[in-house]
């Protein structure tokens, strides 16, 4: 290992189709979909300045320096680590993640700079399609292909998700599994807590061959015959405060909890199916359900998923015969429209346009956005 060459990995955003929420519970599965955005991260030789670490991102001016210690990394200077708290800290947790499996094999990691670009975000502000999760993994493939580790799909996957739960382990980690895989992908997040205990006891490099509970990935095929819009509110929305939010309620073990996560994880083997039988329009219906089943548990806890601009958004989309939902933990960010596809080419042309004509009276940005089809056999 050299520490020489220039590396580039990139990694793509999400959205959520359907079992947002749920997939916060181990083992309850969501479906979810890559976006053709991604996050780009450039691995190359640090030099000089005391630094081991330098990190460059396009999203805050100035690069942040950091040095390695047996406490992990730590900021050079205050306005180092003033950069790393407006927006580095997951790139931070993934190199120190990557470090930590190379202490374990008796390798010293070389210095290492940097550089970060995103199309995750509209003039600087995040839209909420897991920008996080996207740098997280891009950093950790790049970081790993610099210090010549070779990892499959799954080591990078779970060494993200280790970065990720050091940071907040309330996380399901599903935007990683998007970024990894790509296309369309139904996942169970695994317990993270165990996983962070599994880690404590055996280390970073035994913990990725070994069962993490509740795990689960399998690739889906792409929708047919459906158009899918993405819609912004213009409204940033912080996922784990919602979700911690969530956690703090009395809801935990409670009979609407159970019957929150069994309405959920029947929607989201609905929604498999008719992905696997090509049913576009079962697909358009179990969407429609599945706003339906966030509304309910929003009108149950009060954690404001559906702001007026969000309700606006799926109000529209069913309107021209769609459906429409938050997609993620709501509060803001972006939400999506299903639309029939099958019909004649103006007419969905029309139905699109009477789509946006409807969201723009309500504030909301459409967004040139496209889903990635899955590509290759089932994970």
């Amino acid at each position: 290992m050299t520490g020489t060459r220039t590396v580039t990995r990139h990694a793509p955003g999400k959205l959520f189709i359907v079992g947002e929420y749920a997939v916060v519970q181990p083992g309850h599965p969501a479906i979810l979909a890559a976006v053709d955005r991604q996050v780009a991260v450039t691995a190359s030789a640090a030099h000089g300045g005391g630094a081991d670490v330098v990190i460059a991102s396009d999203l805050c001016p100035g690069e942040a320096r950091l040095r390695r210690g047996d406490g992990g990394l730590a900021a050079l200077g205050a306005d180092d680590e003033q950069r790393v708290r407006d927006g580095l800290t997951h790139v931070v947790s993934a190199i120190e993640t990557v470090d930590g499996l190379l202490a374990e094999q008796g390798l010293s990691a070389p210095p290492v700079h940097l550089s970060i670009t995103s199309r995750l975000h509209h003039e600087g502000t995040k839209l909420g399609l897991g920008s996080s999760g996207a740098v997280t993994v891009a950093s950790v493939s790049a970081v790993a292909a610099y210090y010549g580790l070779e990892l499959s799909h799954e080591d990078r996957f779970r060494l993200a998700m280790l970065a990720t739960a050091r940071l907040d382990a309330r996380s399901s980690g599903g935007d990683l599994a998007a970024s990894v895989w790509g296309g369309w992908i139904e996942y169970q997040a695994p317990d993270r807590a165990a996983v962070l205990d599994l880690v404590q006891r055996l280390g970073i490099e035994e913990s990725l061959r070994t069962q993490w509970p509740g795990f689960g990935i399998r690739r889906l095929p792409s929708p047919r015959g459906l158009a899918v819009e993405v819609g912004w509110t213009g409204r940033p929305a912080s996922t784990s405060s919602l979700v911690g939010s969530l956690g703090r309620r009395a809801w935990q073990g409670s009979a609407y909890q159970r019957s929150f996560l069994e309405r959920s994880d029947s929607c989201v083997r609905a929604s498999v199916d008719a992905l696997e039988r090509g049913d576009g329009p079962e697909l358009l219906r179990q969407v429609r359900g599945a706003r339906r089943i966030l509304a309910e548990l929003d009108e149950e806890v009060r954690l404001g998923i559906f702001t007026p601009t969000l309700t606006a958004l799926c109000d529209a989309a069913e309107t021209v015969g769609g459906s429409g939902k938050p997609s993620g933990a709501g509060g803001g960010d972006c939400g999506i429209a299903l639309l029939d596809a099958t019909a004649e080419e103006a007419t969905v042309h029309e139905q699109i346009a009477h789509l946006r004509k409807g969201w723009a009276a309500a504030g909301v940005l459409p967004v040139p956005i496209h889903l990635q089809s899955t590509k290759g056999s089932a994970a």
